[in-house]
């Protein structure tokens, strides 16, 4: 089984490293192809003004100056030749939970992999405050990651699907279990806007990162974290509503 790695932390965030050794408990034929500094937050962006170079690290470790999306691509396209059995994107240092995941560059790789038909896994581990830097325990990760792993690596999915896993903040042996969830939705917009000085004097914003108030809906992926159980969640990429068709279809009759 040929496996292609991928996060959007960047080639050298110790994430990726967690990846690797999950993925090498299920196969030996192992590529990395990820973004050469982080790129956390780009979502689904393709790289169109500028060129894209690629980089071979090793025999099989290589990374792009671009988006996660431009790696997975030129995983396929330049680095394999061709398509692997399966991409995992991760394992990513923070959460893609509910809504976040529309601007996650971890989810984002893995849907750039279904729409080319390869079975695709984002995995992220939420951790428990900010500030922690590197500092962020994967405990959860690297003892559960090849458990959750094993059955959606053979589970029957339609085309154009992913799925989505996050690792609660606990340490491996206070983890519940694994819950298949639906995707959650918070309560408002996301984060916030911190404002600054540079030494010059000029002012600068930086979006922040602080914890969304939202309601634990049942059967959600911020339900079983909050619990302190793996969430594995299907996505499908077809975003059409299809309940708000009949009524637009009239408006235009």
């Amino acid at each position: 089984m040929r496996i292609l790695l991928t996060n959007d932390d960047g080639i050298r965030a110790p994430g990726l490293e967690v990846l690797e050794g999950i993925a090498r408990q299920f196969s030996d034929d192992i590529w990395i192809c990820a973004p050469d500094e982080e790129q956390s937050g780009m979502g689904h962006a393709l790289t169109l003004t500028r060129p894209v170079r690629l980089r071979k690290h090793d025999e099989r470790r290589f990374s792009v100056t671009g988006t996660p999306t431009d790696a997975v691509t030129m995983g396929m396209r330049k680095v394999l030749g061709g398509l692997p059995d399966v991409i995992l994107s991760g394992v990513n240092r923070g959460a893609n939970l509910a809504d976040d995941i529309t601007y996650s560059g971890t989810v984002s790789a893995a849907i750039e992999g279904a729409l080319a038909g390869v079975r695709s896994i984002a995995l992220s581990q939420v951790y428990a405050k900010e500030g922690m830097g590197e500092d962020v325990p994967f405990g959860a990760a690297i003892e559960w990651g090849a458990k959750v792993l094993a059955p959606l690596l053979d589970t029957p999915l339609p085309k154009r699907t992913l799925v989505n896993v996050n690792f609660p903040p606990l340490p491996a042996g206070e983890v519940k279990g694994i819950r298949a969830v639906r995707q959650g939705f918070h309560d408002y917009s996301r984060g916030t806007v911190v404002e600054g000085r540079d030494p010059r004097g000029f002012k600068y914003y930086w979006f922040g990162l602080e914890a969304i108030e939202h309601t634990l809906d049942h059967g959600t992926d911020l339900e079983a974290i909050d619990e302190g159980y793996i969430s594995v969640t299907p996505l499908q990429l077809d975003l059409t509503h299809h309940a708000s068709l009949g009524a637009l279809a009239e408006r235009f009759a």
